[in-house]
């Protein structure tokens, strides 16, 4: 098996890869880059692909999804009250404008 190739990884891990590397690449982080970001918290969370065997497998740690959580809302915390306030009443008027829309 090449380096690189990801046969070994199972569907769940491919597809976790895949949505951590478009939120690296929404904020602006170089596409290959993006990409070894990606599988490098996968392997960090997962332990790797996929070995066979009964009693090889263990739990994953969320440790790097929970980080980002808690760095994405630290950064939202730090907006002043009057604009998080702004941001939520353009949020409601929207939700209440799509749900106008979608009686219809």
């Amino acid at each position: 098996m090449p380096r690189g190739d990801k046969s070994a990884y199972t569907d769940k891990q491919k597809r976790k890869a895949e949505h951590i590397e478009e939120g690296y690449e929404d904020r602006g982080v170089p596409e290959k880059e993006a990409e070894r970001r990606a599988w490098a918290t996968v392997n960090k969370e997962s332990g790797g692909g996929n070995k066979s065997g009964s009693g090889r497998g263990h739990a994953e740690s969320h440790g790097s999804s929970k980080k980002g959580g808690q760095i994405g809302g630290e950064a939202s915390a730090n907006r002043p009250a009057s604009v998080r306030s702004a941001s939520a009443k353009k949020a409601a008027a929207t939700r209440k404008r799509n749900e106008q829309h979608a009686g219809h």
